[in-house]
């Protein structure tokens, strides 16, 4: 029902970004969207990949912060007003957003991808079905990476 995302603690100076990724690299782990937000002191790194388990396991004996998060993913087309679309259905089913970001994937031109953090990833799951908005399973995800 929702995809999984690791949600990282990284340091807001030279080189800690840099660390986290080469231990992700270094192990194989290949990602398929990112999004930072920052403050001055530190960051939040959100991070969608193939083997979440092992990257959160790889992080963690590293002493990197992590945690996992459940996110919905949506498929939508990759045009003009596809992105409003989603957002009207979300405002007219009351679905608060916490964050969202994006991705898109090489073979698959008509489409983009959406991640959205809702302050209830049900509702706002059954919202977007109900308005025939495709959202993401896991299985739809290991397809893709």
């Amino acid at each position: 029902m929702f995809m999984k995302q690791l949600s990282v603690f990284v340091e807001n100076k030279q080189g800690a970004l840099a660390k986290v990724m080469a231990l992700l690299s270094d192990n194989g782990i290949n990602m398929r969207a990112v999004s930072i937000a920052d403050t001055q002191d530190f960051g939040i790194l959100r991070v969608i990949v193939k083997e979440v388990d092992k990257a959160k396991d790889i992080l963690k004996s590293n002493n990197v912060i992590v945690s996992v998060t459940e996110v919905v993913g949506v498929e939508l087309a990759d045009t003009p007003g596809a992105l409003s679309k989603v957002m009207a259905v979300l405002d007219k089913g009351n679905v608060n957003l916490e964050y969202v970001y994006a991705f898109v994937t090489p073979g698959k031109a008509e489409s983009a991808y959406m991640v959205v953090r809702a302050g209830d990833n049900a509702k706002a799951t059954e919202v977007l079905n109900a308005a025939g908005i495709h959202t993401l399973t896991e299985e739809d995800l290991e397809a893709m990476l």
